[in-house]
């Protein structure tokens, strides 16, 4: 479908600070409505790994919609854990193609997903201890080096504790950011799960949290399942955000102040309305205390 130019859109600060408002994924099944209608909403975040490509439809689609709105590129491949360190290819990729859309901020997971040079499927936990936050520290490092710029990094959902663990996650992260320069993404919808499955109170968790630290916030859905009898929380991004983590989001706010929040809906993706209507959700929440905030940039 060839989608006509549409006129300059007036009301976005396109090219400029990720607003302090609320934004949403961009998936694909909306990206028609986005070309063909613009949808109201400050931002949008786009997963880095489904534009590596420097060419093709997605590509070309993406660079239509950037016109009109401020993109974060939000990363699941880059293995900030990885005691191997990072790839070097997969980091050249990534600049080029931060160089090429020039997104508002970037982001990246504290997990480990590549071995041996072997990849896996999935964000794993680290053990919270001196010589795995050396690691990450190193690797986090090496990215902002090869970016030219700080990233930000996010807290992950856990379901287990490691033994060896012997530092309070958020101390964790906070030494991460101590130590490099870079900042926090706040995942709520991740503390609320952590929390329930591993037995920490998410008050604590926010209090040891410095409110310069953060530079975005994630809200998301999750998915609640008896295993052996125990209810644990499962990290699906596959429905609203529940109330216990709207809850969270609005302690959040009062210990950090208004800052980018993204909803994440990655599973069961529904109609776009369903996630405008969630922005607006926590748009409202936000308003409440700080109806006049100005825009961060995380630069």
């Amino acid at each position: 479908m060839t989608h006509p130019p549409l006129p300059p859109r007036i009301d976005a600060a396109v090219r400029g600070p990720v607003p302090a408002q609320a934004g949403i994924g961009l998936r694909f099944p909306h990206v028609a409505e986005f070309l063909d209608r613009r949808p109201d909403i400050a931002w949008l975040e786009v997963h880095s790994e489904n534009y590596l490509s420097p060419g093709g439809p997605r590509v070309r689609s993406l660079d239509a919609i950037r016109v009109n709105y401020p993109i974060s590129c939000h990363g699941v491949g880059l293995s900030l854990g990885s005691a191997d360190g990072l790839d070097e290819a997969h980091l050249v990729r990534l600049k080029a193609l931060f160089d090429r859309i020039e997104p508002n901020l970037i982001s990246e997971h504290v997990s480990w997903s590549v071995a041996g040079g072997v990849y896996l499927n999935d964000l794993l936990p680290l053990p919270y201890t001196e010589e795995a936050l050396a690691v990450l520290c190193r690797n986090i490092e090496r990215a902002q080096a090869c970016f030219g710029r700080p990233i930000l990094i996010e807290n992950p959902s856990t379901y287990l504790r490691f033994a060896q663990s012997t530092i309070p996650e958020w101390e964790f992260l906070s030494e991460a950011v101590r130590r490099t320069g870079c900042k926090l993404l706040l995942d709520v919808n991740n503390i609320h799960v952590s929390a329930h499955n591993v037995g920490f109170d998410p008050a604590r968790y926010l209090a040891g949290v410095a409110p310069a630290d953060v530079g975005e916030i994630h809200l998301a859905g999750h998915l609640r399942k008896e295993i052996d009898g125990q209810p644990i929380l499962i990290d699906d991004h596959g429905s609203r955000v529940a109330p216990p983590v709207w809850q969270l989001y609005e302690r959040a706010l009062a210990r950090v102040g208004r800052v980018p929040t993204l909803i994440e809906w990655d599973t069961d993706v529904p109609e776009l309305a369903v996630l405008l209507d969630e922005a607006a959700l926590a748009q409202a929440r936000m308003k409440i205390n700080w109806p006049d905030a100005e825009a961060i940039h995380v630069a």
